[in-house]
């Protein structure tokens, strides 16, 4: 029996996140500049949106870019954003195809005014679609991300949108990128590496998390059908007791 059809498809998480790491130590073991890899990364990103499409995911969220990037040297950074470009511009009509949607998330206005334009393109393109979510994180940091949320709330404070009282935690959660999606229920991290990168910390307070020594560009779909079953076989209590899950569960 293949893995896919072990997945529990009435328990899925709603939402992936996946931190993208490995591209460059990737290329570096074959000898290959850093750029090689994250060529590579592209075909992992097919597979793998094509695989939460196919298992009926409602979003995906990927960690493509994020505000420390920029600090990266210049050949790789303006690589990275000549291979944004091409990429977007060739996927649109797949993802219209598969009725993917494309949202974008992350401080924008740092991008090339080309990337930004092509990209807000393929957001406008698709926009129709009803299937997956799919939210590519660029120029993303999560700090910038809470911050600029506090910034919003403040301002909309002295125009007397809100008041003081009406600041709970799903209000500010309306405030930050990721606003009209529901929080990660798995986080994914490739690579070995065992951080989360300053991606979606407000959002993961209760997001079950999962790392893999895979390098990205070697992840594929079956991966991603091991990290849904190791998440399926979790008891997610949010706080609460085994027994008070098993009660409600009961009543239900």
């Amino acid at each position: 029996m293949s893995l896919q059809k072990t997945i529990n498809h009435n328990a899925l998480p709603k939402h992936i996140a996946i931190i993208m790491d490995g591209n460059g130590r990737w290329a570096e073991e074959r000898k290959q500049d850093r750029l090689f890899g994250h060529f590579a990364g592209v075909e992992s990103v097919r597979d793998i949106v094509e695989g939460a499409a196919e298992l009926g995911i409602n979003y995906l969220t990927l960690y493509a870019f994020s505000t420390e990037n920029w600090d990266r040297p210049k050949s790789e950074v303006d690589g990275l954003m000549e291979l944004l470009v091409d990429t977007i511009k060739k996927e649109v009509p797949t993802l219209n195809k598969n009725n993917i949607r494309l949202h974008v998330i992350g401080d924008t206005d740092m991008l090339p005014e080309n990337a930004r334009k092509q990209l807000f393109s393929a957001v406008n393109e698709t926009a129709l679609n009803t299937g997956l979510n799919l939210n590519m994180a660029l120029s993303y940091s999560s700090r910038w991300e809470i911050v600029s949320a506090v910034q919003k709330i403040v301002k909309d404070v002295r125009l007397g949108k809100i008041t003081e009282t009406e600041i709970t935690q799903p209000l500010f959660s309306k405030y930050l990128t990721t606003g009209d999606f529901p929080d990660p229920e798995l986080m994914i991290r490739t690579s070995g590496e065992y951080r989360i990168s300053n991606f979606l910390l407000f959002q993961m307070a209760y997001t079950e998390f999962y790392f893999t020594d895979i390098l990205w560009p070697d992840f594929r779909k079956q991966n991603l059908y091991e990290a849904i079953l190791d998440y399926q076989n979790r008891e997610r209590r949010f706080g609460k007791t085994t027994k008070q899950i098993l009660d409600n569960t009961q009543n239900m």
